[in-house]
């Protein structure tokens, strides 16, 4: 099942499973405990992200030809960060890229997990009973604060506007998340194009090691990687302008688009 969260032609906030001709069909009760489909149906006016993180986690170097093409080494155990939740914007708004980092901001395109219910020291076996479903992320990273300015990445990876998340949320226990193709493309041209089989830490395996450090609560989201193909990788770089597109695809979860415009 695929679920969006919208705003309707009356300016209300509503989930629900997207049907033909822009509209949907009405969820109804706790997404994160029961709920129903109903048979009310509406206009979608515009989307918004599918969740609104309680918190957002995120993991570099996950992806063994992107450290590869960056010199890096395969890292041992997951590389954590943080992104701060007010970053996170919906499908179709801008990427801005800020004033005081404008020069140097780049796409990854990622695979994003749900969250569905509190996870504490869980295992690898059990991880995917606290998974919710999963959507498509572009963890946008400003890389002169991440490299050379401010050398650690909270500030790099959370600037306003720098985590589109959609276009929907995937809820299906049947499917794979580590084995779904994954493309990212500025302004069509094909940039990314891997799998997630390439990931270095597997879903579940991510889902139990946080776990391991952090209590998981249901709304979390956790941002696992990007593939190679990044801007900042390629000779010469390619980084984000005004005027731009990216798109981040994910099999079986569609595809977010967002342009690019300069602060104002």
């Amino acid at each position: 099942m695929k679920l969006i969260r919208f705003e309707d032609t009356r300016g209300q906030v509503s989930m629900g499973e997207p049907i033909e001709g822009g509209k949907a069909r009405l969820f109804r009760g706790d997404l994160f405990g029961k709920y129903e489909m109903t048979g009310q149906v509406v206009e979608v006016r515009r989307l918004l992200a599918p969740v609104q993180p309680v918190n957002l986690i995120a993991i570099g170097l996950n992806y063994r030809r992107h450290a590869e093409e960056g010199g890096q080494r395969i890292p041992d155990e997951p590389l954590v960060f943080a992104k701060l939740t007010t970053c996170v914007i919906a499908p179709g708004e801008p990427i801005v890229l800020p004033a005081a980092a404008a020069d140097e901001v780049d796409y990854e395109s990622e695979l994003a997990v749900v969250i569905g219910r509190k996870a504490r020291k869980v295992s690898e076996a059990e991880a995917f009973h606290y998974v919710l479903g999963y959507t498509c992320a572009n963890d946008v990273s400003a890389r002169d604060c991440q490299v050379r300015r401010d050398k650690q990445w909270t500030r790099a990876k959370s600037f306003d506007t720098f985590c589109p998340l959609g276009p929907c949320l995937l809820i299906d226990p049947k499917v794979n998340p580590n084995a779904l193709s994954i493309r990212g493309r500025l302004n069509g041209r094909l940039m990314q194009e891997s799998s997630t089989a390439d990931m270095i830490f597997s879903v579940p395996k991510l889902v139990s090691y946080l776990s391991q450090h952090f209590t998981l609560l249901p709304g979390t989201v956790i941002v696992t990687g990007t593939p190679e193909g990044v801007g900042c990788a390629r000779k010469p770089p390619v980084f984000l302008r005004p005027g731009d597109t990216f798109t981040v695809e994910i099999e079986g979860i569609g595809e977010l688009t967002n342009p690019v415009q300069s602060d104002r």
